[in-house]
């Protein structure tokens, strides 16, 4: 049985402003109506393939459920890290989780935010590279190039010939980004594929591939990963025992060591949407080169994307030529589509001005929900929050504010001290300062509500927490 792993970290800022820290690309609909780590999920969605494990870390817990739950997918595990240490680390928990459940399994490893549009035709290169695999190699998926790409590392094959045919073949070794020079000169000479960073191999030959090239981010991981504890289905990795380890890619910890790689080409569509300009690749351009969203107007436009993400802000571009444009509620990005890759430089600029935009949405993920804010001012803000069906805030005091809920859609349940109230639309309520209280919502639709937060302070951080059904 082969085991997908789907690694899911990462902030995305290459794709900014849609993605951001706080909630990144794997978990947006960049294209089509699933997310990339839907996508992720779906492509091993076959009866050859268990269940995925998913690594990923403690602020994305809840919507890695949630978009399981949505594409009808149920999970073998949910790996938590405490914190990120690069992918070596967390193939090798996932790798020794699945091991003990199953020494005989296969491991698929995969970036949860590509693209490959042809599901079928990745499973069946997964399942010819099997059986190389299942011999004690270490299979590593390479997309044959359509041009000398600079944001990719390199595989160079030890038969220059075998990048066309579909089977594996031994790696002769790995190459670094190179500049423009170095990759026009590989792609004349061919025998070269762009690293896809998907890895498939059996659990009891990465084990001993981490004993012989990483024995020590094996022992850490080892100890950490037995010193786990679960909680609402979620297994931790333990934090003590996780600080110690190694941060270090899967590449240079083990790939770049180990003697027995074998690459396998994909030739069937692939795309890791490492900026907007692969963005607007996948999209299908139309005639003119034009790549519009529902939202967004081309008037005499060229070779351009134009996607407003907001569907009450209409974006009308005229005359443009090569341009790329993302607009969102609180920010909006023009560039050349040949400098739409220095995006991560506004990230940068952004976080040393101090705006909360380089990171955060004005929409903020909850496990019960969503808030965005309305309205900011020194002693007031007024937010709009969304409970899901069967979401429930903790019971909670504020020491610096007051809030008043009016609810404009659905049916709340709010526990105020010792009362609990069935509040309907219309209907309102005022929370003092340091009041007990609780948000719930009991029915089988969405609860809408405005609130309204007055007092000297007004950072999320001002909660006491006196029960919580998330653990946190």
């Amino acid at each position: 049985m082969i085991y997908p792993v789907i690694l899911c970290g990462g902030s995305g800022t290459r794709l900014w402003p849609l993605s951001r820290q706080s909630y990144p690309k794997q978990f947006t609909k960049i294209i089509g109506e699933t997310s990339l780590f839907q996508q992720s999920a779906l492509r091993c969605a076959s009866e050859e393939f268990a269940p995925p494990v998913i690594v990923t870390g403690e602020q994305f817990r809840f919507t890695v459920v949630e978009q399981l739950a949505q594409v009808e997918i149920s999970p073998s595990a949910i790996l938590i890290e405490p914190e990120g240490k690069n992918t070596a680390p967390a193939v090798f928990a996932a790798a020794l989780y699945i091991y003990e459940k199953d020494p005989d399994a296969q491991i698929l490893v995969m970036p949860s935010d590509h693209v490959i549009p042809n599901a079928k035709a990745f499973q069946n290169v997964v399942a010819q590279a099997s059986t190389v695999a299942g011999q004690g190699n270490i299979i590593t998926f390479g997309i044959k190039p359509t041009g000398p790409e600079t944001g990719y590392g390199y595989l160079k094959l030890a038969d220059a010939n075998a990048a066309n045919v579909n089977i594996p073949t031994k790696l002769d070794s790995f190459v670094e980004k190179p500049d423009l020079e170095k990759a026009t000169t590989m792609l004349s000479a061919g025998g070269y594929l762009w690293n896809a960073g998907i890895f498939l191999f059996n659990a009891r030959t990465i084990i001993d591939a981490f004993d012989k090239y990483a024995k020590g981010i094996k022992e850490v991981v080892t100890k950490a990963l037995h010193g786990f504890s679960t909680d609402l289905g979620f297994t931790r990795i333990d934090a003590t025992e996780w600080a110690k380890v190694k941060a270090d890619s899967i590449d240079y910890a083990i790939m770049e060591k180990a003697d027995n790689i074998y690459a396998m080409p994909f030739n069937d569509g692939w795309s890791d949407l490492g900026g907007w300009a692969a963005v607007w690749q996948e999209s299908n351009p139309d005639s003119a080169g034009n790549v519009t969203s529902e939202s967004a107007t081309a008037i005499d436009c060229k070779d351009t994307l134009l996607r407003s993400e907001t569907p009450d802000l209409e974006l009308v571009g005229i005359g443009l030529d090569d341009i790329i444009t993302i607009a969102m509620h609180d920010a909006v990005v023009v560039a050349k589509k040949s400098e739409a890759h220095r995006v991560k430089e506004a990230v940068s600029t952004l976080q040393a001005k101090g705006k909360k935009q380089a990171t955060h949405f004005p929409k903020e993920n909850r496990p019960w929900g969503w808030y965005e804010t309305l309205a900011l001012g020194n002693r007031f803000q007024v937010k709009r929050i969304c409970v899901k069906p069967g979401g429930s805030l903790s019971l909670q005091s504020h020491f610096h504010r007051a809030e008043h809920w009016v609810v404009v859609e659905g049916t709340a349940k709010i526990t105020l001290e010792e009362k609990v109230h069935l509040m309907s639309e219309n209907q309102s309520i005022y929370i003092p300062i340091g009041a007990k209280h609780r948000l719930e919502n009991p029915g089988k639709l969405p609860v809408l509500l405005i609130e309204v937060q007055t007092g000297s302070y007004l950072g999320e951080d001002d909660i006491v927490r006196y029960g919580d059904v998330y653990g946190r």
